[in-house]
């Protein structure tokens, strides 16, 4: 399994919103349609991660008898999006386990299960198809993609209900401390819209329409 992030960097990065990391960096974040189940509060964990193909959801199982306190359990789905791998047994079985999230790039199924189970999840809607144990194939803790972004295990991610950001762990604290300083600054900029200044002039996009106005067609 791979090494867990340390209680400091989680305690950083919790304070961190994704959409916040979102205005500078542009990589690590899976595509939009890979959507939290309900809502709720941000998490931050490790990833342990899977490539689960098509119908043989095995390697799932697998997967969630090693999760520690705090994984989240990232699944490839190899490009299916029709067959639901994971589902509310499943699910029960990883929040006893202590896992902090799962996230699938593809369907889950028993939704209703999974929502009164409380354990969060991120997926790209639900579906009747199911998987089957078959023993054939998958892989866990490999480097893999889910929604265009790249996971390696031991990554460290967070998660909220404007999306997720996957980081190496060299780089998440200081990520998380630009973000949280990025953060600080908002209520600064919320008392100066209401003191009536004007959120273009503000942001410079202002000054830039003026100079693009300023060129020759």
């Amino acid at each position: 399994m791979p090494k867990a992030i340390d209680d400091t960097l989680k305690g950083d990065l919790i304070r961190a919103e994704v959409a916040t990391i979102g205005h500078w960096r542009r990589w690590g974040f899976p595509h939009r349609s890979i959507q939290r189940v309900g809502s709720g509060e941000a998490i931050v964990g490790t990833a342990v991660t899977v490539a689960c193909p098509s119908e043989d959801n095995s390697i799932v199982h697998h997967a969630v008898s090693l999760l520690r306190e705090g994984d989240i359990l990232v699944i490839d789905r190899l490009g299916d999006n029709d067959v639901a791998c994971w589902g509310g047994v499943v699910n029960y079985a990883a929040k006893l386990r202590g896992a902090a999230a799962v996230i699938i790039d593809g369907p889950c199924t028993d939704i209703r299960e999974i929502e009164q189970a409380g354990l969060p999840i991120w997926c790209r809607g639900v579906s009747g198809r199911t998987s089957l144990p078959l023993g054939n194939a998958g892989r866990i803790n490999v480097p893999i993609a889910v929604g265009g972004a790249v996971v390696m295990p031991g990554d460290a991610i967070l998660c909220d209900d404007d999306g997720l950001v996957v980081l190496p762990p060299s780089e998440a604290a200081a990520v998380a401390k630009r973000a949280i300083e990025h953060q600080s600054r908002a209520g600064g900029t919320l008392a100066s819209l209401r003191e009536g200044q004007s959120i273009a002039e503000m942001s410079g996009a202002a000054a830039k329409i003026r100079k693009a106005q300023e060129l020759p067609l």
